[in-house]
């Protein structure tokens, strides 16, 4: 499996592809990962160092791989916080590239806006771009509560409210796509106060995978989950069986997070939970 990843990357620490390219691997795919920027660590901290890069720089790696014959090769494209409009646009010329070497890749688009407890933390005209014009070429997304209900507008404060939010989202994507949402968290009247719930829908179905809430609060689980996501969504062929072991991997991460203590994910000492999550979790239909 080859696997076209453009996200961020921090020196220290575990966010875009940092946090993406490594569980990828430790469970065999090939990624080809472009990096949108290159920070010391994520802006979390209130201070980093480091550099933005342009679209057109990531517009030249696209085309050097391209270069290399070796899109026809690539299953998938995966991104994630886009800086500026020229980066989101720079990745859509990567999706359509791969595309016209392999029409059968997908592009899984995780649309960073913000959080419940950050608000938006992108610049102005992401989101817009993000609505109009990367998830109508989108074959799957992975949006947050937060950004489910800024991107339709719907309230998903409620089960059903969330369905709705998923089929409205569902419906702005790729026609001729699989169409597949990964709500990858949310917080509803009935959610247990000590569980958290990740939701998938395709193809009209709706499946609900509730994991215990553990104590941590760490950036770049996101970014992980999305690829785990589209990995096993990949191998497997099931949006079901993709939730069941992306939250299943999650789940172990984060644990091994608390009980360490740590204000990083640690991606290396739990990297067995992509393999072989020490806890397996089943999602429901809903």
């Amino acid at each position: 499996m080859n696997i076209l990843s453009i996200q961020s990357w921090v020196s220290y620490g575990h966010v875009g592809n940092a946090s993406a390219v490594f569980p990828l691997q430790r469970l065999g795919a090939d990624v080809w990962s472009i990096n949108t920027v290159q920070f010391s660590n994520h802006t979390g901290y209130g201070h980093w160092t480091g550099q933005v890069y342009t679209g057109q720089s990531v517009r030249d790696l696209v085309d050097g791989i391209a270069a290399r014959d070796a899109l026809r090769r690539c299953d998938a494209v995966l991104s994630g916080y886009m800086g500026d409009a020229s980066i989101g646009e720079a990745i859509l010329h990567a999706v359509e590239r791969v595309r016209q070497e392999n029409p059968h890749a997908i592009y899984c688009c995780d649309p960073v806006i913000g959080d419940t407890d950050t608000g938006v933390y992108v610049r102005p005209g992401i989101e817009a771009f993000l609505r109009t014009r990367a998830l109508p070429q989108a074959d799957i997304a992975t949006p947050n509560r937060f950004e489910l209900e800024l991107l339709t507008g719907l309230d998903c404060s409620t089960l059903d409210g969330a369905k709705t939010a998923m089929t409205r989202l569902s419906e702005t994507m790729r026609p001729d796509g699989m169409r597949c949402v990964l709500l990858t968290s949310l917080d509803t009247a009935t959610t247990p106060g000590d569980h958290l719930d990740m939701m998938v829908a395709e193809a009209g179905a709706f499946h609900l995978l509730r994991t215990p809430l553990l104590p941590v609060s760490v950036n770049g689980a996101g970014d992980a989950i999305a690829a785990l996501f589209l990995f096993h969504r990949l191998r497997s062929g099931s949006a079901v069986t993709a939730l069941e072991a992306a939250g299943s991997s999650i789940h172990g991460l984060l644990r091994r997070t608390a009980e360490a203590g740590a204000r990083e994910i640690q991606m290396v000492a739990a990297q067995e939970e992509f393999v072989n999550p020490s806890r397996q979790f089943k999602a429901e239909i809903c």
